[in-house]
């Protein structure tokens, strides 16, 4: 069987390799007085609120789960267009709000729908690992434009006017990001988004993890911007269903119908139960639990910034939102006389059972240097976490 070009180009998504040798030593230390800690992956501890679950099962019962129309439920695309007005001022006309099977979908939608044959997408380098594939996924090839943490690890106008090309498409840009946790000054973002303008390409702005900020000067959505812009959007992080599978983009009018004969052809509808669930999400009663949580996540990352400091693993750019920590491992990586990141990573897992994601997968330019924990766990974990790092590199 031969396999594609394509799929032959696309890398393993290594936090998921760590995930499952952490797993397969989680299994074996289970019951020891040290088990396993995972900071590598990002899922909030929080799952779906009460209103959410009941109204899953209300569905189920009254048998709410045949096809949907492929863009969505209205009523559901109706609260997320309510939801950008109450929550940042923003009229969205709910017919640019396209459902998604995740955010996932959302991506690889708006890719096909823009990216032709050879065309070339610059994003920053780190970013997520899956950005880049939904590209090569459109054939299209992902452009990783270094950046630095007097940068916010975030490209800016200049960056995006010295790398762009002849084949150059557009930007896919992250605010919040993973694995940073840093956004894009609104500033900033406005001048990088005219120079992609000027040049004729789109801007694409991953905002999956916008709920949760924790920064009033970056707690902005690149849709104030312009009508031009699209935003892609997810109810797994702020409003915790990650399994539920269940995205959105915002996009130009005139984008919605493309989108939605893709969509139509590629995933009929997103899952019927996630919809009807997630009207829910838009109760005052919901709203008020992620708000909490909200509280609770910008809590953990107070706590956990300084104490990774403290034990000599720098974080360059203090993270305004999402749950990430971006720490600098060389000094403890030189101390221990270890390679890299990727060889502290297995340091951690096998001596104190701590699973962290290594570089390697948010790009080439800091692979080596640093490592990305999670502060999507309990208060309590953490701080065990913060023990076993301190009785290692104090």
């Amino acid at each position: 069987m031969k396999i594609s070009e394509r799929a032959q180009g696309i890398e393993p998504f290594y936090v998921m390799e760590i995930a499952k040798a952490a797993a397969t030593l989680a299994r074996k230390v289970e019951l020891s007085d040290k088990p396993m800690i995972f900071l590598n992956i990002g899922e909030p501890d929080f799952t779906a609120p009460p209103l959410v679950q009941e109204a899953a099962q209300r569905a189920i019962r009254l048998g709410h789960s045949q096809y949907t129309p492929a863009l969505g439920l209205m009523p559901l695309r109706e609260r997320i267009s309510d939801w950008y007005e109450q929550r940042f001022g923003l009229k969205i006309a709910p017919g640019r709000v396209v459902i998604t099977a995740g955010a996932s979908a959302a991506l690889q939608l708006a890719c096909l729908a823009l990216v032709n044959p050879g065309d070339e997408v610059l994003m920053p380098d780190p970013s997520y690992p899956c950005n880049r594939h939904f590209v090569s996924a459109a054939d299209g090839r992902a452009v990783l434009v270094p950046t630095t943490a007097q940068e916010r690890f975030q490209l800016s106008a200049e960056k995006v006017k010295q790398a762009w090309g002849p084949k150059t498409r557009g930007v896919l840009l992250a605010s919040p990001s993973n694995p940073t946790g840093t956004s894009i000054a609104p500033d900033e973002l406005s001048r990088t988004h005219q120079a992609v303008k000027e040049r004729g390409g789109f801007t694409l702005v991953d905002e999956i993890y916008l709920g949760l900020s924790y920064e009033e000067q970056f707690g902005h959505s690149a849709l104030a911007l312009d009508e031009d812009i699209i935003s892609i959007n997810s109810f797994s992080k702020y409003f915790g269903m990650t399994g539920w599978r269940l995205g959105w983009l915002v996009a130009p009018e005139a984008l919605v119908p493309v989108v939605e004969k893709l969509a139509q052809n590629l995933f009929i509808c997103p899952n019927a139960i996630s919809q009807h669930a997630a009207l829910a999400c838009f109760e005052a009663q919901s709203l008020a639990v992620y708000e909490e949580r909200r509280a609770a996540f910008k809590a953990r990352r107070d706590y956990f910034i300084p104490a990774l400091e403290g034990v000599g693993l720098h974080v360059p750019v203090m993270p305004d939102g999402a749950f990430y920590a971006w720490a600098d491992c060389r000094q403890a990586c030189a101390r221990l006389q270890i390679n890299n990141s990727w060889d502290f990573a297995f340091h951690l897992m096998e001596r104190h059972h701590l699973a962290v994601t290594p570089g390697k997968d948010f790009g080439p330019s800091h692979a080596g240097n640093f490592i990305r924990f999670s502060t999507a766990n309990a208060m309590g974990q953490l701080q065990t976490a913060i023990e076993r790092l301190r009785s290692e590199l104090a």
